[in-house]
């Protein structure tokens, strides 16, 4: 979303993790996607400093902004670290039976709890325009949603479920959101180069 947002047309490579190409593993050896190899072949491997780099490039409608920048580092370091590991609990809670998957949900409602007070009284979660922090943490709600999708309906969320989907319905996410064949060893045609807006 934010190479799409910066404007920066670049070739993506779709990759099936129980089948990880060469290609992937040789410029991160992490294999966890995503994989940003740049020109002078230098690699970015962490979401977040994907997004830093795209909009010092081009950040047209101020996502990052500096008078907000400790909240979000905030924000973003308690998302990336105490809630992608309810998530990764609430989601597979089969590999953890220490809990209930209730539990580790529960765990996971506490940033949800104050994501929907942030979403109260404003359209996003520094007031009434999109920040770097909105597109960094929505697809983390948007995994727990879907583990129990009937549930994440009638829970107490709602300024959260209307900001989520905002997200998931905006012309940004909708137009890199596209299945695209697996990338392949010795098959450059399914290197697909998104167009861009």
């Amino acid at each position: 979303m934010a190479l799409n947002y910066a404007g920066i047309e670049f070739e993506l490579r779709e990759v099936l993790f129980r089948d990880k190409p060469d290609s992937l593993l040789k410029v991160s050896s992490k294999g966890t996607v995503p994989v940003l190899v740049l020109h002078d072949g230098s690699v970015i491997d962490e979401s977040e400093d994907v997004m830093h780099w795209a909009l010092e490039h081009h950040d047209p409608n101020h996502w990052w902004r500096e008078e907000i920048a400790d909240q979000a580092r905030a924000i973003l370091k308690e998302n990336d670290f105490s809630f992608k590991v309810d998530l990764d609990h609430y989601k597979y809670a089969d590999r953890h039976p220490g809990n209930t998957q209730e539990y580790y949900r529960t765990q996971g409602e506490r940033f949800l709890q104050k994501l929907e007070l942030k979403l109260k009284h404003q359209k996003y979660l520094f007031g009434n325009q999109m920040t770097f922090s909105d597109v960094a943490v929505f697809p983390f709600i948007r995994q727990f949603s879907m583990v129990d999708i009937p549930w994440f309906g009638q829970a107490p969320y709602p300024h959260l479920r209307a900001w989520l989907h905002s997200q998931i319905d905006s012309k940004l996410f909708t137009g890199v959101m596209k299945k695209l064949p697996f990338w392949q060893k010795g098959s450059p045609s399914l290197i697909v180069r998104l167009p861009f807006s």
